[in-house]
């Protein structure tokens, strides 16, 4: 399924030939480094960067021998350099090359994901302002409970948009580094200052304290911060999908001409869309486990979380890419209905009103405890009857109409009082 859904230039960061073209790009910048330090001849670095280029297959072929896939690389850029290769790689060992790389790749996904993540900000933020005063019921345990307004639902979404992008900054710098420290991390065969000078060429941070490979503890927040991301889109999703009920229908995903929900039932308009996030957002949350799992490697240097990032990386990366996409669409066409939010806020006869009739019995003189139960009486009343009416239970009970007037009582029932202090959440997140 995430096949079928790349997007290019998401899917173009993570396929082989990209791989490699980082992995030359680490070897030319740590030769610029030597050449800077005096360590090789400017004549050839000129011709590495004029000649050093690679195959695909070619390295493939050569890894079927050596069964080394740096060591194939290497040759098949030797064959083209010629005598000037003497001078690359040397000091260096293979994790050097292959997590400097990978830091560029994940580096680049961060990038493409901050704008997928500023589209979809943007989009939440346009439609919040736009419903800033659409009242509609507030929802606890799935059961009503007291009105709020579509606009400050969206409000929350987009907090929540706003903690994942700064996320997002964060982890893109703590994932944008480089090592060129040697076997084991010692710089035994090498300069630190290679490393300095040939991180500042690719636009990463020296690591602080690499072993053989950059600790895996950075890339496990990759991950981490991916899922944590697409578990904010799924909350969105799964929103919409309750939502979009039947019995509910307050919103709907965009229906387009021509479209169809079932073969079998004319009739359905399903949200997808939305179900298609919730569902890809149970992969990114499965890869977290390995993220973790790959933190305790042995000693300075094991190769068995390799195998699994070669997996992981490229689809949690081109997995959230697509969500954030998805979700951008799914509210820019995202059809509202604000006639059944107000018929179902105000169905049972305002019920959802309860605490606004007991807080005005305490303050008329009544004891919150027989305030109470009073109330409690006639919204259960009210509740378990088809066309049960809280207010006209309310007006009907003398105890309670002794106490308050009807002008009183209109006041408990008006729902825009919800709305009176929008503009805190509205100015905190500049709406």
């Amino acid at each position: 399924m995430i096949e079928r859904y790349t997007l290019p230039e998401m899917g173009r960061i993570w396929t082989e030939n990209a791989k490699f073209q980082s992995w030359l790009k680490v070897e030319i910048a740590a030769c610029e480094a030597n050449c800077t330090l005096g360590k090789m001849p400017e004549a050839a670095l000129k011709e590495i960067r004029l000649n050093a280029k690679f195959e695909e297959s070619r390295i493939k072929e050569i890894e079927k021998e050596v069964k080394h896939d740096v060591i194939a690389f290497l040759t098949n850029i030797n064959e083209y350099v010629g005598d000037s290769g003497r001078y690359i790689h040397v000091g260096m060992t293979s994790s050097d090359i292959l997590d400097t790389g990978l830091s560029l790749q994940l580096k680049d996904s961060c990038e493409l994901l901050l704008e997928e993540i500023e589209k979809l900000e943007n989009e939440v933020r346009s439609l919040a302002r736009k419903h800033k005063n659409t009242l509609m019921i507030g929802r606890s345990h799935a059961i009503h409970g007291e009105p709020i307004s579509f606009g400050f639902k969206l409000a929350g979404w987009l907090a929540e948009i706003l903690r994942d992008k700064k996320r997002l900054l964060i982890l893109k710098e703590s994932i944008s580094i480089g090592q060129i420290s040697g076997a084991m991390g010692t710089y035994a065969n090498t300069n630190p200052e290679i490393e300095k000078i040939t991180c500042e060429l690719l636009g990463l941070k020296p690591d602080t304290a690499s072993t053989q490979v950059i600790s895996r503890d950075r890339h496990a927040e990759y991950v981490q911060t991916i899922a944590l991301i697409g578990a904010s889109l799924d909350r969105f999703a799964t929103e919409i999908r309750n939502l979009q009920r039947t019995d509910v229908l307050e919103v709907e995903e965009g229906f387009s001409k021509g479209q169809k929900g079932s073969s079998a039932m004319p009739h359905k308009r399903n949200p997808i869309r939305s179900e298609r996030v919730s569902g890809l957002s149970r992969i990114l949350r499965s890869y977290v486990v390995t993220a973790l799992e790959n933190v305790p490697l042995w000693h300075e240097r094991d190769i068995s979380h390799s195998s699994n990032e070669r997996i992981m990386l490229p689809d949690v990366s081109i997995c959230l890419h697509f969500m954030l996409r998805e979700m951008k669409e799914i509210i820019n066409n995202l059809k509202v209905y604000p006639d059944n939010m107000l018929k179902n806020l105000n169905i049972y006869g305002g019920v959802i009103f309860s605490q606004k009739v007991l807080l005005l019995l305490v303050e008329k003189g009544m004891s919150r405890e027989k305030a109470y139960s009073l109330v409690q009486k006639s919204a259960h009343q009210a509740w378990n009857n088809e066309n049960g009416n809280f207010k006209e239970n309310i007006e009907g009970d003398q105890e309670i109409m002794t106490l308050v007037s009807e002008n009183d009582l209109k006041v408990c029932f008006d729902p825009s009082i919800h709305l009176n202090n929008l503009n805190v959440i509205w100015d905190k997140l500049s709406i």
